[in-house]
C-alpha cells in the first residue's frame, strides 16, 4: 500500500511564529501559496496552519498566533494515502501537516493524491462523487453581481451557462482579480506586504484576492461575466472514470471540473476533495 511519505511534499515552506499577518502574506504571494503550516520558532515543532481563508476571517488582526489554527489535524508519515483522503475529505481541508515525533517533516494535499486516484485507474463514474450543490453563473451576469456570489457561496470557481441553460464557459475568482480596477503597487501598498519589493507577481496577488477585496475595496469594471470567463472550458461525461478527472486535473492544475449529463447539459461541478473521496470507495 501507498504510504504518505511516497506522496507527501518533503520540508514545505512555513510560516514562523512569533509572526505578522504581512510577514504570511509576503510568503505567500512570493511562492504562489493560499496556506502553509506555521511552525515554532524556538524549536521548529509544529504549532499551527495558516490559510487565506483564516485571515479573511480577521482582516483587523495581525499577529500570526491570533490568526492561525492551533488545534491541527496531522498524520504520520507511515500513515497509508487512504487515511490522508479521508481526514481531507471528512474535514473538507486541503492541507494536511505530516509530523514526526511533532516535527513538520511535510504536508499533504488533494493534489499529491489525484495522482494515486489516476495510477489506480479507478472506474467508478464521476456522477457518484459530486458532493456540492452548483451554483451556475449566466454569462450576462455583470461581475461585480459575481463577485458577491463568490462570498456567499464559499466557492472559488463557478460555472457559466447562456440562456439555453447551456454550459460556456468557467470563471474563477482569480479572474475576477484579473480586472480589479487597481494598480500593482497600490495592492501591495493595500495589503500590507511592502510596495518597494520588485519580484512580486500578479499569479501570487491572485492568491490573496479574496482578501484583497476586503481590505482595499477593489471595485470591478462594468464588464460582464463573458468577457472574462475561459470559454468551451474542458468538461466530463457524468460516466467518465474518477481516474480521468483525476489525470484531467493533474495535468492543467484544475481543482475543478464540470460534469455534463445525456443532453451535453451540466449537472455539477467535482472537485478536488471530491476525486480523492474515490480512495475511500
Amino acid at each position: 500500500m501507498t504510504k504518505v511519505s511516497d506522496v507527501m511534499v518533503s520540508n514545505p515552506i512555513v510560516a514562523l511564529v512569533p509572526g505578522s499577518r504581512s510577514e504570511v502574506l509576503t510568503m505567500m504571494v512570493k511562492h504562489n501559496l493560499t496556506g502553509m503550516p506555521v511552525v515554532r520558532a524556538s524549536d521548529g515543532r509544529l504549532a499551527g496552519i495558516i490559510s487565506r481563508k483564516d485571515i479573511y476571517n480577521n482582516p483587523e488582526e495581525d499577529q500570526l498566533s491570533l490568526l492561525m489554527k492551533k488545534d491541527v489535524l496531522v498524520i504520520g508519515p507511515d500513515a497509508e494515502v487512504e487515511e490522508a483522503a479521508r481526514i481531507l475529505v471528512e474535514n473538507n481541508i486541503h492541507r494536511l501537516p505530516v509530523v514526526d515525533d511533532n516535527m513538520l517533516v511535510g504536508i499533504v494535499t488533494p493534489t499529491d493524491l489525484l495522482k494515486e486516484v489516476k495510477n489506480r485507474n479507478l472506474d467508478i463514474p464521476v456522477e457518484k462523487l459530486i458532493r456540492k450543490t452548483c451554483v451556475p453563473l449566466w454569462e450576462g451576469d455583470p461581475l461585480k453581481y459575481v463577485q458577491t456570489v463568490f462570498s456567499l457561496s464559499k466557492m472559488n470557481a463557478l460555472p457559466v451557462l447562456n440562456a439555453n441553460g447551456d454550459i460556456v464557459g468557467l470563471i474563477t475568482d482569480r479572474d475576477l482579480f484579473n480586472k480589479a480596477l487597481i494598480k500593482d503597487k497600490v495592492a501591495k501598498s493595500e495589503l500590507g506586504i511592502g510596495p518597494d519589493e520588485d519580484e512580486w507577481s500578479w499569479e501570487g496577488l491572485r492568491n490573496v484576492m479574496p482578501l484583497f477585496y476586503e481590505v482595499s475595496k477593489v471595485d470591478l469594471p462594468d464588464a460582464h461575466v463573458r468577457e472574462l470567463m475561459v470559454k468551451d472550458p474542458v468538461t466530463l461525461f457524468k460516466k467518465s472514470p474518477v481516474s480521468e478527472a483525476a489525470a484531467i486535473m493533474r495535468r492543467n492544475d484544475f481543482g475543478q471540473l464540470p460534469i455534463r449529463d445525456n443532453r451535453d447539459r451540466l449537472l455539477g461541478m467535482i472537485y478536488d476533495l471530491d476525486v480523492i473521496n474515490a480512495l475511500l470507495m
